[in-house]
C-alpha cells in the first residue's frame, strides 16, 4: 500500500495553526496511508508556538514539523508579516521539500508528496508546488461567505475595472451569489477598502482561484447558499470540513490552569444561562476611555458578568493584548458594586467558558472561530466586531442566519490602527448586552438545533464527514492512479 504526504504551510501564529493541525488530525484519523510535514515560519521566537508543536509532536508520530530558517522582518507592519515574509521563505520551502522528495526517492517505504495545503496568506508558495508536479490545496480558516466576497470584489476588480476602495464610507449595498443578503459596503473587510492593502489582498484571491481546492473551517448547514454558490465552476471545488473547534486546548498548565479552576468555581456558582461572557479574541484589547463605557453598560444592564478585560499593545506594535490591572481602569467602586455579580479575568479558556451552563450570552468580536464555538456550544452573540473580515462575520450571524443581536456591526479597528478610538457607549452596550440575555426562547430554541447540526456534520455519514472523504478521494488516490 503506498503511502502519501502533504505538506502543510501555515501562516504565523498559533490561531491558524490550531486549525490547520486539527484538520490534518481529522485526515490522519481518516486514511492511514496519509503522513504530513509541517513547515513552521516565524518572524521571531514564540514560546507559546513552540509548546504546542511539542505536546502535538509527542502524540502524534505521523505528523512532523520542520523549522524553516527566521528571516529578519519587521515584527510590527502586518502587510510585511503576511506577504513579503511569506514570499522571502519560498527558497526555504523548496530546499525542505526537494529533501522529502530525496527521501522518498531513496526508499520505497517512504511516503510520495501527494500536494501542499496552504494557509490562505501562503498563496505565494503555489510555485513551489508547481515546481515539484503537485497541487495545491488552500486552507481558509473563514466563512464560505467571506470566500465567495473576496472572489467576487476580485472579479469586479479585474474583469469590470471596479476599484473597492471607493466603496470606503459609502451607503451603497452589493449584491451577490454568496449571499442571500445585500451586503452594506461599510461592513466589508477593511483589505478590500484600504490602497495599500488591496494589491495583496487580490493577489490571494488570484491565488485561490489557481488552487485545486479550498478546504473550508464551515459546514454545508450553517453556509448551504454560499457553498452551494460555489457549483456554478467558475472557482475551484470547495470542501466544507467544518467545524474545525480546538476543544482540548493545551495553554500551557500551570498558572493559567489555576486560573481556569476559579473561573470554574465562580460559574458553578451562578444561576443557569444567567453570564453574559465578553471576550474579544486574541488581538482584541481597548483603550481606557472604551473600558469605563463597558463597565457603566454591563453594571446598567444588571446582568451577571464575565469579562476577559485586556490591554491593547502600545500603537503601531503587532502584538497580543496584555492583562490591566483592573483597579486602574475600571470606573471608581465598580469592582465592590460588582462583587457579587461579575468577575473580572485576563486570559481566557473559551470553550471551556461556553460550554459552562451558567453562560447565557457571549459579547463577542465575531472571529470566526468564536463563531463556530458559539454555534457549537449554543450560545447567542452580540456582535461587536473589530478587524479583518469580523463585520462580515457578524452580518452573517445578524442578517443572513438572525441568530444574534448587534452592539456595532459596522464598528472597525484595523491593523494599521493609530490608537485612536471610535468610543461606543455604555447605553449602546447596556442595550445589546439586555437584547442579548433577553433573546426570545425561538431564536435559543433555533441556535442549539443549529449547534446539533454543527456535530452531526462530523460523525460518520455526515456532511462535512462526506466532504473530508472526497478531499482525501481527490488528494491521496490520484498518488495511485
Amino acid at each position: 500500500m503506498k503511502k502519501a504526504e502533504l505538506v502543510f504551510i501555515p501562516t504565523t501564529g498559533i490561531s491558524h495553526l490550531l486549525s490547520a493541525v486539527e484538520v490534518a488530525k481529522l485526515l490522519l484519523d481518516r486514511d492511514e496511508r496519509l503522513s504530513i510535514t509541517f513547515l513552521i515560519m516565524k518572524p521571531r521566537s514564540d514560546p507559546k508556538t513552540d509548546r504546542f508543536i511539542n505536546s502535538v509532536s509527542t502524540a502524534c508520530n505521523r505528523i512532523r514539523f520542520i523549522d524553516l530558517p527566521k528571516d529578519e522582518t519587521d515584527p510590527n507592519d502586518p502587510i510585511t508579516i503576511f506577504f513579503s515574509f511569506i514570499e522571502a521563505q519560498k527558497p526555504h520551502v523548496k530546499d525542505e521539500v526537494s529533501k522529502l522528495v530525496r527521501q522518498s526517492q531513496s526508499s520505497p517505504d517512504s511516503p510520495t508528496l501527494s500536494g501542499f495545503v496552504l494557509d490562505m496568506f501562503c498563496t505565494p508558495m503555489i510555485d513551489v508546488a508547481n515546481e515539484f508536479g503537485v497541487p495545491s490545496y488552500i486552507f481558509l480558516t473563514t466563512s464560505a461567505a467571506c470566500l465567495g466576497l473576496q472572489l467576487y470584489v476580485q472579479a469586479l476588480h479585474d474583469e469590470q475595472k471596479v476599484d473597492p476602495t471607493e466603496f470606503k464610507g459609502s451607503d451603497a449595498e452589493l449584491v451577490m451569489p454568496c449571499l442571500a443578503n445585500p451586503l452594506p459596503a461599510k461592513v466589508l473587510p477593511f483589505f478590500m477598502l484600504d490602497k495599500e492593502w488591496l494589491p495583496s489582498f487580490l493577489g490571494l484571491a488570484r491565488g485561490f482561484r489557481e488552487s485545486k481546492g479550498i478546504i473550508i473551517n464551515t459546514f454545508e448547514e450553517l453556509e448551504s447558499h454560499a457553498i452551494h454558490s460555489f457549483s456554478k465552476g467558475n472557482s475551484p471545488p470547495v470542501y466544507p470540513v467544518g467545524p474545525i473547534l480546538n476543544l482540548n486546548r493545551d495553554d500551557g498548565g500551570g498558572e493559567e490552569s489555576d486560573k481556569y479552576k476559579d473561573i470554574k468555581q465562580w460559574l458553578d456558582d451562578q444561576p443557569l444561562s444567567s453570564v453574559v461572557y465578553l471576550c474579544f479574541g486574541s488581538m482584541g484589547g481597548f483603550r481606557v476611555d472604551q473600558v469605563k463605557e463597558i463597565a457603566c453598560g454591563l453594571e446598567q444592564s444588571g446582568h451577571r458578568f464575565l469579562w476577559s478585560l485586556r490591554q491593547p499593545p502600545p500603537e503601531g506594535k503587532m502584538e497580543p493584548p496584555s492583562d490591566y490591572n483592573p483597579r486602574d481602569v475600571l470606573p471608581e467602586g465598580f469592582l465592590d458594586r460588582t462583587a457579587i455579580t461579575g468577575k473580572i479575568i485576563g486570559w481566557a479558556p473559551q470553550t471551556d467558558i461556553l460550554a459552562h451552563p451558567s453562560v447565557g450570552g457571549f459579547v463577542s468580536h465575531c472571529g470566526w472561530n468564536s463563531i463556530l464555538e458559539s454555534i457549537w456550544f449554543g450560545v447567542p452573540i452580540a456582535a461587536w466586531p473589530l478587524y479583518a473580515e469580523q463585520q462580515l462575520n457578524a452580518f452573517q450571524i445578524i442578517v443572513e442566519l438572525g441568530l444574534g443581536v448587534e452592539i456595532k456591526m459596522d464598528y472597525r479597528r484595523d491593523f494599521n490602527w493609530d490608537g485612536s478610538e471610535n468610543v461606543v457607549s455604555a447605553g449602546e452596550i447596556e442595550r445589546g448586552i439586555r437584547c442579548l440575555m433577553e433573546l426570545c426562547d425561538e431564536k435559543r430554541e433555533k441556535l442549539k438545533e443549529l449547534g446539533g447540526k454543527s456535530r452531526k456534520a462530523l460523525e460518520n455519514g455526515g456532511s462535512s464527514f462526506t466532504w473530508l472523504g472526497r478531499f482525501i478521494q481527490d488528494t491521496v488516490d490520484h498518488v495511485h492512479d
